[in-house]
């Protein structure tokens, strides 16, 4: 009975670890959006860490999926790619940990 209980806790750790960490993306993929229109904020440290934060954060997985998926144009799919693959991840490790 402990051991489902700590199962279904990790399972619901990792899903809203894998939940932020795609809103985190869907975040970057925004403000990267904003400053292609030519939208910046005005310097301040905290914007400053907040943007050098999301980069730091999404890119190296980012990373991964601009080397596999193809350039077409200027569009670029590896955010698509890897916010499926989170899904993905999320569904299979955790319903592999709750049963």
């Amino acid at each position: 009975m402990i051991i489902a209980s700590a199962r279904t806790d990790i399972a619901g750790y990792l899903s809203t670890l894998i939940y932020i960490y795609t809103l985190l993306i869907i975040v970057y993929i925004v403000v990267q959006l904003l400053f292609t229109a030519g939208i910046r904020p005005s310097y301040s440290r905290t914007t400053d860490r907040v943007l050098g934060f999301l980069r730091d954060v999404v890119e190296p997985f980012l990373r991964i999926f601009r080397r596999l998926s193809p350039r077409l144009g200027g569009l670029d799919l590896s955010p698509m790619l890897a916010i499926i693959t989170l899904y993905i991840v999320n569904i299979v490790v955790v319903q592999g940990i709750i049963s």
